[in-house]
C-alpha cells in the first residue's frame, strides 16, 4: 500500500485556521450571494492541510517492508502534550489513541492503533491520550517517501 500525497501547507507560522465570523451581515464572498445568506463550508481534511500522511489497518507485509519492528518505542499514559516536530516522523500506533490538535486549529484528527502516521517538519499540535498509548517511530530524511 502506498501513502496518498497531499497538498503541502505553508509553514505554521504563518497558517491560521481562524474560523470567520458568521452573522456579521457581511457579504460571504460568494457571487450572487446577498447579505444575510448562509455558503455552505467544505472544510479539508486537517491530513491535506497540514500534509500528515496516514495509513489505515497496516498489513504485516507493510510493517515488515518498513522494518518497523526495529523502530524505537515510545510509551505514555494519560495526559496532554504540546509537541512539534524538528524533522519528519513516521509512527505506527501499536496500542491506544491519540487526537491531535494542530496549533491554531479548534479541530483535531484521531490515530488509533494499527495506524502508520508520517508527520512533517516543523508540524505543531497539542496530544491528547485518553489512557495507554504506546507506538514506534523512526524519523525520516526529506524526500523519503516510504
Amino acid at each position: 500500500m502506498v501513502m496518498a500525497s497531499v497538498i503541502m501547507a505553508p509553514a505554521l507560522g504563518f497558517f491560521s485556521m481562524k474560523r470567520s465570523s458568521r452573522g456579521s451581515g457581511k457579504s460571504n464572498g460568494i457571487t450572487g450571494a446577498s447579505h444575510g445568506e448562509k455558503a455552505m463550508r467544505v472544510d479539508k481534511p486537517l491530513e491535506e492541510l497540514y500534509n500528515v500522511r496516514l495509513e489505515r489497518k497496516v498489513s504485516p507485509e507493510r510493517l515488515a517492508e518498513l522494518g518497523v519492528s526495529r523502530w524505537s518505542v515510545w510509551k505514555t499514559g494519560k495526559c496532554k502534550l504540546p509537541w512539534d516536530w524538528q524533522v519528519d516522523q513516521l509512527v505506527y500506533i501499536e496500542e491506544g489513541e491519540v487526537r491531535v490538535v494542530p496549533e491554531g486549529s479548534e479541530r483535531f484528527m484521531q490515530f488509533v492503533a494499527g495506524d502508520l502516521v508520517r508527520y512533517p517538519k516543523w508540524f505543531e499540535a497539542d496530544l491528547f491520550f485518553n489512557g495507554p498509548y504506546q507506538e514506534r517511530y523512526s524519523f525520516r530524511a526529506y524526500g523519503d517517501d516510504s
